[in-house]
């Protein structure tokens, strides 16, 4: 059969495909900007025919209206990453948190530890083969549609089409529901003297010709502040936006001494605004594949002079990180910083960065302590660690005893503190600063 005709077969409207979903289900929800708002707002205004279903998400960009208290008996929402808009839930016991790499998810699915029930995805226009691009989200969206037993696709006319191993075919869809929605968009950060300076910092460690894992925020965008004249880098990583595309026109980015995709820029997602979403559509340049994939270390580390930089919470005196609670309080999740940390690690002439503020709280705090937070979780190890990067300086911590660690992360740390951790220090190794 003509896959025209598959497609008018299976067309619904988003009120009639959601009473689908059963109590009890396990429901996935494509990824961050990559969410199928219609089906969840119908999802959402159907709570009253369910009872406990769980709901499967990660970066949750939408309006979460699941986790409310008053939706606490229709559903139950498992954050693989914990958001702004989740966070509160979470804490509050009405949401409960999975820890995971973020590369490992996709085998979650596909081994039953968290078998899928039904995906709701959002995708984009069916090409003329009848294939529809999962545009801005691969990572674990692709596999959970795989998996799961029933597949709800919002085919929206506004969702880029990327390439890569990012497509489904809309035989392989069991129900869709067209929309023409703006994709939620994730506006930049406003970069202050400080991110400048953790920027520049970082930038003076990538080299001609790396290849980069950059994550969203101040930092990561205002590194790209510092690469202009910079030649030859590639991208593989988790996701980029908007910053990278200034960068990308620049001719700073060309992909071309990449090891791996060369001429590509490899990412497993995309969140940024309409500026990211029609860089990326159609571009031949950019290709998505599952976060299986792109985040395994394994093929990270087969990218030469790989440089991954991501951020934390709190480094203790050891080089431990904590980049996903406070204390107690779950405020993100591991995400793919211990998958690029590692990756990277094993890279020929690689280098990981954990670049953060030295300071936090408006400069009440600081993020470097001799002691993490009673309860928080320790994201990237002591043992994994390398560059520690602060508005002060850089701490490289490779092949450091304790003490000389200890020292170089005091040398970085804000000069309102130091007296402190020199304190601790002192008491520690038994010897003066």
């Amino acid at each position: 059969m003509d896959w025209k005709e598959i497609y008018k077969q299976k067309l619904r409207e988003p009120e009639e495909v959601v009473k689908l979903i059963k109590s009890g289900n396990r429901v996935v929800i494509g990824h961050a900007a990559g969410e199928p708002t219609a089906l969840v707002d119908a999802m959402v205004k159907n709570c009253n025919q369910y009872e406990n279903v769980e709901i499967i998400h990660m970066v949750a960009l939408g309006k979460c209206e699941y986790t409310k208290p008053e939706m606490s008996n229709h559903f139950k929402h498992n954050a693989l990453f914990v958001g702004g808009s989740t966070r509160e839930s979470v804490k509050e016991c009405i949401s409960d948190y999975t820890p995971t790499f973020f590369y490992q998810v996709p085998k979650l699915f596909k081994k039953g530890y968290l078998p899928i029930d039904v995906a709701l995805v959002e995708v984009s226009k069916p090409d003329e083969h009848g294939f529809c691009s999962f545009g801005v989200s691969c990572d674990y969206t692709k596999t959970g549609a795989e998996c799961a037993k029933i597949v709800i696709a919002e085919v929206n006319d506004q969702m880029p089409r990327t390439f890569g191993d990012n497509f489904i075919h809309v035989s392989d869809i069991d129900y869709i529901v067209e929309s023409s929605r703006s994709l939620i968009e994730l506006q930049p950060p406003k970069i202050t003297d400080v991110e400048k300076a953790i920027g520049e910092n970082c930038a003076s460690l990538i080299e001609d010709g790396s290849t980069l894992q950059l994550g969203i925020g101040a930092i990561p965008d205002a590194v790209l502040l510092f690469l202009k004249d910079k030649k030859d880098l590639g991208i593989h990583s988790e996701m980029f936006s908007d910053g990278l595309v200034d960068l990308y026109n620049s001719g700073a980015i060309n992909n071309s001494r990449k090891s791996l995709h060369k001429g590509k820029m490899v990412v497993t997602f995309l969140m940024g605004t309409k500026k990211l979403y029609d860089f990326v559509n159609d571009n031949p340049a950019v290709e998505l594949y599952p976060v299986s994939y792109v985040n395994d270390p394994m093929v990270i580390m087969q990218n030469s002079k790989m440089v991954s930089i991501n951020s934390c919470i709190q480094v203790d005196m050891m080089g431990q990180v904590s980049s996903e609670s406070i204390g107690l309080t779950q405020f993100s999740g591991v995400g793919g910083q211990v998958d690029y940390v590692r990756g990277t690690s094993m890279s020929e002439d690689g280098k990981s960065i954990i670049a953060m503020p030295s300071t936090a709280s408006k400069g009440k705090i600081s993020r470097i302590v001799p002691f993490l937070d009673h309860g928080s979780a320790v994201t990237t190890s002591r043992n994994d660690v390398e560059y520690i990067v602060t508005e002060y300086g850089i701490a490289d911590l490779r092949g450091k005893t304790l003490k000389q660690r200890a020292r170089d992360l005091i040398k970085i740390a804000h000069p309102d503190f130091k007296d402190t951790l020199i304190e601790e220090f002192e008491k520690r190794f038994k010897e003066k600063f």
